[in-house]
């Protein structure tokens, strides 16, 4: 069996974090893990059995020394002599069409599609993309990546084709799954369209597998295979034998993971099969431990993949899935969802619980459906006042709801607050200030980890990597997070942002260089900047100030200031994607050097009030007023 930890995949250059030169990098974290991390590893199953659970060394040292493992295996193989006729995922489309695997049709599955990537020529280290959203074939699709040693990426579908382009170019990927189209709000995106596109300037990618989801017409290219075709080759007379289940060591990568570029530059993430398994494994223990567990997100969320898909199937519970949006068919189809399947727990983002608070209030009075136990969100801070609609609209008043905190560097979850005598093992967490000293309540700071956690990144790819690698720089001896937070008592804290140009919106990270870059590169625009503001139904949105080319931007000016909004807006959209799209657009006549960055951000943010319509036009005179400044 080769060592697959040592085949990086065509072409790669990852930086394998805990093998780097010690002579160069960052020492490790000072303090050992907790022990209940030995309880957690008795969880996964060892082909080959670990020598030790943590060994110190640059960064976040390793785990599991001499481990080796099958994630696939974890996940399918082992339950099915006491599971094989328990559902394992329970998923729907959005047009209303339902399917139910369970855990022995799953295998099957996964094995057919083994079969058929193995012919294909797949090996340990080999990279598969996975343009695909909500789907059983998804699940296969990662289940079977893992099973051969592959490492898989999940590239959002609604990634506009240049973005998509960029995100393959960067991945080098031997293999892209997608679909003929993917259902969204009623309309169909054409998936393979932009796929064919991007893929035009993608040397690496060998084939195209395409899962027939809408039935709509697609051209078809030399390369192409139809999933549903493929699958089928390798079963009845046409059945080759079954791969071995590849054993790779502990920290051999399972997947990447894109974070928004850092400094500018793209940056990818790889986490380790045993050690994501093992931060699945714990967070999984403590939400639902064997019931029915769903989480509501989109599916290239990492907090989707590791705690709504591994964790659960690791653990033998039953998951549940879901296509398109919580509005279509119909705006209660998150409490449909939840009475039809009888979900226990429930994983989301605060920006899916304000949008369900906005439309209960257009629907008929529903009782508490009785099997939801408890609700835990996650990708950005949860407020008091929507975790009270949760406990009532969901919970009528005897509903656990916990917030967590975590990130995607660390593999999702690592602190969950709200939960009743329970917790995950310790991290360290600590908040600090510039010089690395710990901060007395009241005080705000930088959060770090002063203890090992075992779902941290094994490895860096990209040429932003340097900006990452500042995580074990900046306060020696723990792991700086760049979350900012307020110590308001002994074991409270409150999250107030990052310390870097990033921000959360709806529980995906979005760049807003990034954002700069695309509005600066536009023809009308002179100078711009990004920034975000608090926001009732995303949590926080973005805010681009922008002055034009030609002339001061002020009221009275002749300029079609709402036309050129929208063509802004679009622009980001096109290139960046939904989220990174600003929620507003505010003209300023000019950029003074009075302010700080900082200063100037909050006093637009006070001005562009989201009460109003339309585009905000505001001079710098009112900018200095409202920041205070005085001559």
């Amino acid at each position: 069996m080769p060592d697959a930890a040592s085949v990086p995949g065509p072409g790669r250059s990852a930086d394998p974090l805990p093998d780097s030169d010690p002579v160069t990098e960052p020492i490790g974290l000072r303090l050992p893990p907790d022990p209940v991390w030995e309880e957690i590893a008795r969880a996964i199953t060892f082909a080959t059995a670990y020598e030790r659970l943590w060994t110190p060394g640059p960064r976040g040292g390793s785990w599991f020394a001499g481990g080796r493992l099958n994630l696939s295996v974890n996940c399918l193989d082992r339950h099915l002599p006491a599971r094989r006729d328990q559902v394992a995922i329970h998923w729907e489309g959005e047009p209303g069409d339902r399917v139910s695997l369970t855990y022995g049709e799953l295998y099957e599955q996964v094995l057919a599609l083994t079969r058929a990537l193995h012919a294909l020529g797949v090996r340990p280290g080999d990279r598969v993309g996975l343009h695909l959203g909500w789907l059983p074939e998804t699940v296969v699709a990662m289940l079977a990546c893992v099973r051969l040693g592959a490492v898989h990426t999940l590239i959002p579908v609604p990634l506009p084709t240049e973005a998509l382009a960029d995100r393959i170019a960067d991945l080098e990927l031997r293999i892209l799954f997608t679909q003929d189209g993917a259902w969204r709000r009623g309309a169909v995106l054409p998936l393979k369209a932009r796929a064919d596109e991007a893929l035009a300037a993608a040397s690496s990618v060998q084939h195209l597998i395409v899962v027939r989801r809408t039935g709509m017409d697609v051209p078809w290219f030399d390369g192409d295979r139809w999933y549903h075709d493929l699958v089928a080759g390798t079963r009845g007379r046409h059945r080759r034998a079954d791969p071995p289940s590849v054993l790779v060591p502990a920290q051999h990568p399972v997947c990447t993971i894109s974070l928004a570029n850092r400094g500018g530059h793209p940056v990818s993430v790889l986490h380790g099969t045993a050690t994501m398994l093992a931060g699945a494994l714990a967070v999984h223990r403590l939400l639902d431990p064997s019931g029915v567990f769903w989480c509501a997100g989109e599916v290239s969320w990492t907090l989707t993949q590791f705690h709504g898909i591994y964790g659960p199937l690791a653990s033998g519970a039953t998951a549940v899935m879901c296509e398109g949006t919580l509005d279509v068919p119909s705006r209660d189809r998150a409490w449909q969802i939840i009475e039809r399947y009888a979900v226990e727990s429930l994983v989301t983002t605060p920006s899916v619980v304000r949008t369900m608070r906005g439309w209960a209030r257009e629907l008929p009075p529903r009782s508490r459906p009785p099997s939801l136990g408890r609700v835990t969100t996650a990708g950005e801070p949860m407020d008091a006042e929507l975790s009270q609609w949760l406990l009532e609209a969901l919970g009528a008043g005897v509903l656990d709801v916990a917030d967590g905190w975590g990130q995607l560097e660390l593999g999702g979850i690592v602190r969950l607050t709200g939960l009743r005598g329970e917790s995950l093992p310790d991290c360290g967490l600590d908040v600090v200030d510039p010089d690395g000293r710990s901060v007395g309540v009241g005080e705000p700071g930088e959060i770090v980890l002063r203890k090992p956690w075992p779902s941290t990144m094994v490895g860096i790819e990209g040429p932003g990597a340097p900006n990452i690698d500042r995580h074990w720089t900046r306060h020696p001896g723990g792991y700086a997070t760049g979350d900012l937070a307020e110590r308001t008592g002994p074991d409270a804290i409150a999250f107030l942002g990052r310390t870097d140009d990033v921000v959360s919106i709806s529980g995906q990270l979005v760049a807003l260089q990034e954002v700069r870059q695309v509005l600066a590169g536009h023809p009308q625009v002179a100078q711009v900047d990004v920034t975000w503001r608090k926001d009732q139904e995303l949590g926080r949105a973005l805010i681009a100030t922008v002055c034009l080319r030609g002339g001061a931007c002020a009221p009275g000016t002749d300029q079609d200031y709402d036309a050129v909004a929208v063509e802004l807006m679009e622009t980001v959209r096109e290139v960046l994607g939904g989220l990174a799209r600003p929620r507003s657009i505010v003209f300023l006549d000019r950029f003074g050097d009075e302010l700080s960055r900082a200063e100037r951000a909050l006093a637009i943010a006070d001005l562009a009030r989201p009460d109003r319509e339309g585009p905000r036009l505001i001079t710098w005179a009112q900018v200095l007023a409202a920041a205070g400044h005085t001559d």
